[in-house]
């Protein structure tokens, strides 16, 4: 059964200061690249005076599309450690930003790369990290004689029946693991000798 690793909800933390600079990190759950940007807006408008907000991003069961930025501090001494966090706890479907504001002092390549680490590791100190196993939607449909078979596969299954209407042909949505989706299809096949219909959809 194939999962991957990520959080069940948005968590912040802030170490303490450094030199009289703020770290804040906001470790967030998100599906696309796409999202980061709401999230940032987000992040200026609650922290108007941070100078910099630093992030990484991890997409992919396996993290296989990453991006890390520095917002404007020195080259790879902010956004890279953040993510060589997310990597270092193998965590996906994320993106995690640490807001700096500065206290007056400056911290150098070195304190900088352990200031925004450090936030990163305090947010995912704090975070839930758990197993993910993605689950499709699959729309069947079937002549009502067949119902008492696919209630027998139904319930042999890990499988959440979300809709369905019923008359000489039954039409229901099912969500089910998708590692276990087209085993249930050919299930289903079998089962019926063939005269159910099973396709994948969207959203119910």
């Amino acid at each position: 059964m194939s999962g991957y690793r990520s959080i069940t909800r948005r968590v912040r933390a802030e170490p303490e200061k450094t030199k009289g600079s703020r770290h804040i990190a906001t470790l967030v759950p998100i599906g696309s690249a796409e999202e980061v940007e709401d999230l940032l807006d987000e992040l200026r408008g609650e922290f108007p005076i941070a100078n910099h907000h630093a992030y990484a991003w991890r997409l992919g069961r396996r993290g296989e599309r990453s991006y890390y930025s520095d917002d404007g501090e020195p080259s790879g001494s902010a956004g890279r450690p953040i993510l060589q966090y997310l990597e270092g706890r193998d965590i996906t479907q994320v993106v995690l930003v640490v807001s700096r504001i500065f206290g007056g002092t400056k911290l150098g390549v070195g304190g900088l790369v352990r200031a925004y680490g450090g936030a990163a590791a305090a947010a995912l100190g704090a975070a839930e990290i758990v197993e993910v196993f993605p689950r499709v939607w699959l729309r069947i449909t079937y002549p009502y004689a067949c119902s008492n078979r696919v209630r027998a596969i139904a319930h042999a299954r890990d499988v959440d029946q979300r809709e369905g209407s019923y008359g000489a042909e039954v039409n229901v949505i099912w969500q089910v693991l998708e590692s276990e989706a087209d085993a249930i299809a050919e299930e289903l096949r079998e089962g019926t000798a063939g005269q159910v219909s099973v396709e994948r959809c969207a959203t119910p």
